[in-house]
């Protein structure tokens, strides 16, 4: 037994060698990702948590930091009263703050909506059995590849008050020229028009990718049936895309409320961003003009652009939010929590509905041939 222990314990460890090898197995992953989370550390974390300082406080660019954040007379109070929540309560006193937030959701509105309608019927015409299938998408993304300065710049010629090629065209059917820039809807309008420009042929990718992952047999089960193709779009292939809809919805209204590019492009002047009645004026737009434009010595402008920065940040996670609880809603059919064995035997049930869908649709198609090869043969 003691010779046992003593050569037990004098049997050497793993090598050096050895050592560097199982640490280098178990430590190079991390290595792979860590330049992305340094980055992301560098230029996302550091900045994002910086700017709730920044919103805290009395900061001008000129001057620098001049201690916490005044709301001054439009609170009501002296002008005096330092708070940590004095440029929130300065910003939501501003007018133009909630007109910027009408006019980011109702370009919004009139982008997305069209915008995802138009993407879903091109995605549908794609996914059908065309002649150059591959010209047709890549012509689709081509809008997108173009940059938001130079669209912008070529719409906002095209909307032009006074010999814009839209209201050239408008004059010469005999109706009267629209101010684009000077009202506020038709303003929205050819924003959006820009938008929707840039962004269909994006989403009717996406859609169509979800699309082309639907299993044929489904499909062809449901033909065998006697399903029109209005049928078949409604019943079969919208409820699939559901998840893909959602990602496609949240996403589009994430940018309508960043929409910054098109909008300034669409301004033609040096002044008067967004127009001289913050016609087209976003919250994107009022943040750059609050921190970049508005310097004066003693005003919190860099301070108050945060503010806007982080209310426009928790409206988009509300969102976001909002779509979490949507999404696994949907998932679930719109039906309560249920346990993990009763959800295995609904997806046992659903694959058993779906095979037997596949089978009903190959001995359909079977009988179908043996019909159209009996007609052949008393022919």
């Amino acid at each position: 037994m003691s010779s046992r222990n003593t050569k037990q314990q004098g049997t050497p460890g793993p090598s050096l060698r050895t050592r560097l090898g199982q640490l280098e197995w178990k430590a190079s992953p991390y290595l792979y990702i860590a330049p992305f989370f340094i980055l992301f550390a560098l230029v996302g974390l550091f900045p994002l948590f910086y700017t709730v300082w920044i919103a805290t406080r009395q900061y001008n660019t000129l001057t620098g930091d001049s201690g916490w954040a005044v709301c001054g007379q439009v609170c009501g109070d002296s002008g005096t009263t330092a708070s940590w929540l004095g440029n929130f309560q300065w910003v939501l006193h501003q007018d133009s703050f909630w007109i910027a937030l009408r006019n980011s959701f109702s370009i919004f509105l009139l982008s997305s909506v069209p915008q995802i309608i138009i993407a879903l019927w091109l995605a549908w015409m794609l996914n059908a059995n065309l002649k150059a299938k591959t010209f047709w998408r890549m012509g689709v993304l081509l809008p997108y590849i173009i940059a938001p300065s130079a669209a912008g710049i070529i719409f906002s010629q095209m909307f032009s008050d006074k010999m814009g090629a839209v209201n050239v065209l408008l004059q010469a059917v005999g109706l009267s020229p629209i101010m684009w820039h000077a009202s506020t809807i038709w303003s929205h309008i050819a924003i959006a028009t820009i938008v929707n420009f840039r962004w269909i042929g994006y989403n009717t990718l996406i859609i169509l990718a979800a699309m082309q992952a639907i299993p044929a047999d489904v499909i062809e089960a449901a033909v065998v049936d006697g399903a029109k193709q209005w049928r078949i779009f409604r019943s079969i292939i919208l409820p699939m895309l559901r998840p893909t809809l959602i990602f496609v919805i949240i996403t589009s209204t994430i940018g309508g409320l960043q929409i910054f590019d098109e909008a300034q492009m669409f301004h033609n002047g040096t002044s008067g961003y967004g127009g001289p009645n913050h016609q087209y004026l976003t919250l994107s737009m009022y943040l750059w003009t609050l921190g970049f434009n508005n310097v004066t010595i003693g005003q919190p402008n860099m301070g108050r652009a945060a503010a806007v920065a982080w209310l426009l940040f928790i409206i988009i996670v509300l969102i976001a939010i909002l779509n979490f609880f949507i999404t696994n809603r949907m998932a679930s059919g719109g039906m309560a929590k249920v346990s993990k064995e009763v959800a295995a035997e609904r997806a046992a049930q659903a694959e058993r509905d779906r095979q037997f869908a596949i089978r009903s649709g190959v001995e359909g198609r079977r009988r179908l041939a043996e019909q159209q090869t009996a007609q052949s043969s008393a022919q």
